[in-house]
């Protein structure tokens, strides 16, 4: 017999034509349908080459009736086996189960695959006419040892097994243990690999995570995963705990902030009481777990900007002390120069650039310094407040809603601009949203502080009256093509309607 012959004749003893055939049909419907399994089908073509290198040699022994024959032809079904739990392996837990969306654990499939290799190990030796009763006895003492010896090994890979059987962890779960805190990225058969937001990455022993509690970030059963952030401050006992919480919820509440739920939505609470301070915190709950320094940031840039424009400041510490070589006359100066400030700002509107020097210095004195972060909402569309604003520095978008619900834009805003004045004059509802689009800096003067001057200067509301009148006569002419009579009957309506609204507003006819 030759040895093409008894190469013939082995592949039909153990079917190896069938065999390779499907295994290469397989990989190539891996390849296309599981890209994620390239990897492990390397690892059983490169088990199907070793056997197609060693079948010859397997052939040529068996022809020459050598006595290593029956220990290669071992070899041979142990590769022809290994090869097929490779390949099932692949078909089952990387095509099938995803398919019926069931997941299964990196480790239990690697132990499963495992146990199949030392079952199909045993089974092939016992056929093979091996005394395998011997060699389950050696194999016993041999485990005992090897357990003894790598008892923690081992058991950090039991305890991988529970961690992933009970879900108590899983990938890309955030966890803390002891004082770090970071993703989870990897459950490995000997330990856990949890990175940092600082690019570390810390590697847990699996025992450790078993013996020992840790916790789990974000998540609530049948819940979002978000998790809850506390930011404190400390506000002077100068000023009530209802003003502070107010304004800083307002803020918090009254525009989105990224990486901020909206439900639940931020509060603000009194934490505690200090020698010279109340201690306040916001809560609020964080979409990104990854982004807490930066989103805790943005929380107390808002917190700043809110507690500004209320007029509280964050607290001093009362053992502070203050040296300064600032006189009384260098402080009537800069005081001198902010009050100048303001009447130029206030002589460049057109609702007081009639105004007497006296009167305008009164108004000057009642502004109040109003920041706006950027993305802060200034007013919002529909919201009953009785003041406007005057632009400083910055820029703020003014948006209208629709139909639908829609915010459209309309108008932007720059120094010198003024928006607010029909709520002022008239008490009318905002009718627009101004959203700040960078830092913003304002005046704002409130109804309380118009009202002083005008009872001394009732003829301002006619004035107010006639400018009002006039910048909705060219949004009704355009809308109905006005001819220049109706214009001024128009004028002429809208002037005495706005007339009485303001001394309605303001309550004229009755001080008169």
């Amino acid at each position: 017999m030759s040895l093409w012959d008894a190469v013939v004749s082995e592949a039909g003893e153990q079917r190896t034509l069938w065999f390779v055939l499907g295994v290469l049909l397989v990989a190539v419907f891996v390849r296309v349908a599981a890209v994620e399994e390239r990897g492990r089908l390397k690892r059983a073509m490169l088990l199907l080459g070793l056997y197609l290198v060693l079948f010859p040699v397997a052939a040529n022994l068996r022809l020459t009736s050598h006595p290593a024959y029956p220990e290669v032809r071992l070899t041979l079904l142990l590769f022809e086996a290994l090869t097929l739990i490779a390949v099932a392996a692949i078909l089952l837990f990387g095509l099938l189960l995803p398919r019926m969306r069931l997941v299964v654990p990196q480790i239990l499939r690697d132990v499963l695959v495992a146990g199949a290799v030392v079952v199909a190990f045993f089974l092939i030796a016992s056929r093979s006419g091996f005394n395998v009763s011997g060699l389950i006895a050696t194999s016993t003492v041999l485990t005992a040892v090897v357990g003894l010896s790598l008892q923690d090994t081992l058991g950090n890979l039991m305890a991988g097994l529970a961690l992933q059987m009970d879900h108590s962890v899983a990938e890309g779960d955030w966890i803390t243990v002891g004082e770090v805190t970071g993703r989870v990225t990897e459950i490995r058969w000997r330990s856990t690999s949890v990175e940092t937001t600082n690019w570390e990455t810390l590697v847990v022993p699996n025992s450790v995570l078993v013996k020992n509690s840790f916790l789990v970030l974000g998540r609530r059963e049948g819940a979002p995963r978000l998790w809850r952030r506390t930011v404190a401050f400390h506000v002077d006992f100068r000023y009530g705990p209802s003003d502070v919480i107010d304004a800083v919820t307002e803020e918090l509440c009254d525009g989105p902030i990224e990486g901020v739920a909206a439900t639940p939505a931020p509060n603000c609470i009194l934490a505690a009481f200090h020698e010279s301070y109340a201690r306040y915190a916001v809560r609020y709950w964080l979409t990104n777990l990854a982004a807490d320094d930066a989103t805790d940031s943005v929380v107390r840039t808002r917190i700043y900007f809110a507690l500004k424009r209320a007029s509280i400041p964050l607290s001093i510490p009362a053992h502070a002390v203050f040296v300064t070589e600032e006189s009384k006359e260098r402080e009537a100066d800069k005081a001198g120069e902010e009050q100048q400030r303001r009447m130029r700002a206030l002589g460049k509107v057109e609702f007081f650039d009639q105004l007497s020097e006296a009167d305008r210095a009164r108004l000057a004195a009642g502004l109040r310094h109003a920041p706006f972060a950027s993305g802060e909402v200034m007013t919002r569309q529909g919201d009953e407040a009785h003041w406007l604003y005057l632009v400083l520095e910055g820029e703020a978008l003014v948006t209208v809603r629709g139909e639908g619900g829609l915010e459209r834009p309309v108008a932007r805003l720059g120094r010198g601009n003024l928006f607010g004045e029909m709520s002022l004059m008239t008490g009318a509802p905002r009718a627009a949203t101004v959203v700040a689009t960078t830092d913003v800096e304002c005046y704002r003067l409130d109804k309380a502080v118009f009202k002083e001057v005008l009872k001394d200067r009732p003829e301002l509301a006619e004035r107010a009256a006639e400018i009002l009148a006039r910048r909705t006569l060219g949004l009704e002419a355009a809308k109905h093509e006005l001819d220049e009579e109706a214009k001024r009957r128009h004028l002429e309506s809208a002037k005495t309607d706005f007339l009485d609204r303001i001394r309605s507003f303001f309550g004229l006819g009755e001080d008169a």
